[in-house]
């Protein structure tokens, strides 16, 4: 079967040849956990069932996850995935949070076919996603995390490699919005649809941008999360104009776009999250968690 999960729509056969991610059709995690750094409405414990899955379908210089998103994990069947979810909900996690799932969304749907969480199902994804990919994802996740990244085409080749990215994360987010009706419980989402973007260092504009059509595009009910946790990684020192922090004035700048908007839910973190205390331990033993 030829790859068409994602844009790229590399069409490699990946049981025998491989496509962009490096991957083949079997899913690989890196790492299973409770976490406790995503955002409020998605926890009301903060303790998330982190899965994060192996390699990536973008190629960020800057990857906080660089480790994982540019190496291998351990293989898991269908059946061993939907075992982990049980283990997860179990161990108290409030959700089940798959991170970086876009090259595994076949295995993921097929895991969920055979065992259903009771927590929500969250689509912790980069944005880079085929809009038809997640009309089918639909029927099966229960919160789209999306990150939209960029606005501008040039910023997203350079530090991502992902040609047209601003079209491909808004049609699959327009999609996911259309086709998932935001359902609270109180301060909780447990259904829809919810938007990171993280600011990068040099690049206020492209920001304000993405904040202009979010305010233009999403519904009163979105959760918008903004995001100053940017720390220099991977390959960001070859790219002097991020290869630091952003500056406090810099992100009053985007905050201060974000005023403006229309949205009931705006999230925004402190500019001291931008530490390396907010990358998680990739190194550290699983756990309790079998795989």
């Amino acid at each position: 079967m030829k790859c068409n999960l994602c844009p790229r729509q590399c069409q490699a056969n990946r049981t025998t040849n491989l496509g962009f991610c490096q991957k083949t059709t079997k899913a690989e995690i890196s790492k299973v956990m409770l976490h406790s750094g995503e955002e409020p409405f998605l926890t009301e414990h903060n303790k998330s069932g982190a899965i994060f899955f192996a390699g990536c379908n973008l190629k960020c210089v800057y990857c906080q996850n660089y480790q994982i998103s540019n190496g291998s994990g351990k293989q898991v069947s269908p059946e061993t995935l939907a075992k982990l979810f049980v283990q997860l909900e179990n161990a108290g996690a409030e959700n089940i949070d798959l991170v970086t799932p876009t090259h595994f969304a076949n295995v993921i749907i097929e895991a969920i076919k055979l065992y259903k969480p009771k927590v929500p199902v969250i689509y912790n994804c980069g944005g880079y996603e085929s809009a038809s990919k997640i009309i089918e994802l639909c029927n099966y996740v229960d919160i789209f995390l999306f990150d939209l990244k960029y606005f501008d085409n040039n910023l997203a080749i350079k530090y991502s490699s992902a040609p047209n990215y601003f079209y491909h994360a808004t049609q699959a987010i327009l999609e996911a919005i259309k086709h998932k009706q935001n359902i609270w419980h109180g301060d909780q989402l447990v259904q829809g649809v919810a938007i990171r973007h993280l600011v990068l260092p040099s690049h206020t504009d492209d920001s304000i941008n993405i904040l202009k059509w979010l305010n233009n595009n999403t519904t009163f009910d979105t959760p918008i999360s903004i995001m100053s946790q940017y720390v220099p990684y991977g390959k960001a020192e070859q790219y002097p104009e991020i290869n630091r922090k952003i500056k406090p004035i810099e992100y009053k700048i985007v905050l201060n776009c974000a005023q403006n908007m229309k949205n009931k839910y705006i999230f925004v973190q402190d500019i001291e999250s931008a530490t390396e205390q907010m990358i998680p331990d990739f190194d550290s033993q699983t756990g309790d968690f079998n795989y």
